[in-house]
């Protein structure tokens, strides 16, 4: 099991910036899909972003596509979710989340990821 810890998450103005980070515990890192996702209340939990393990390749919802940046560092065993321009949408609980099975291409599905952070609240005010 990995233990995933998010951070960064707080109180901004809409056209701000966020920069989330996912730590994770445990070698093999390295190998593993990660994706953010968020739920804003009363809301299924939705997909935000993917990056597969090397980060050479990323995926993003269409809400976001241009906005945020998923990006990772393996020597650090971090993952980070880069947020700008955010909207008042953008309000939500981000969880960072990972795939252990390598692959070639970021998934997006819920069930593709089998740890879970705790999530970190993201509110911004307009």
């Amino acid at each position: 099991q990995v233990q995933l810890v998010e951070s960064g998450g707080g109180l901004v103005q809409a056209g701000g910036s966020l920069n989330l980070s996912c730590a994770a515990s445990g070698r093999a890192f390295s190998w593993y899909g990660m994706g953010w996702f968020r739920q804003a209340p009363g809301k299924e939990r939705e997909f935000v972003a993917a990056i597969i393990w090397s980060g050479e390749s990323t995926t993003y919802a269409d809400s976001v596509k241009g906005r945020f940046t998923i990006s990772r560092d393996n020597a650090e065993n971090t993952a980070y979710l880069q947020m700008n321009s955010l909207k008042s949408e953008d309000t939500a609980v981000y969880y960072c989340a990972a795939d252990r099975s390598l692959r070639s291409q970021p998934r997006t599905r819920r069930d593709a990821y089998s740890d879970w952070g705790q999530g970190t609240q993201v509110t911004v005010s307009s």
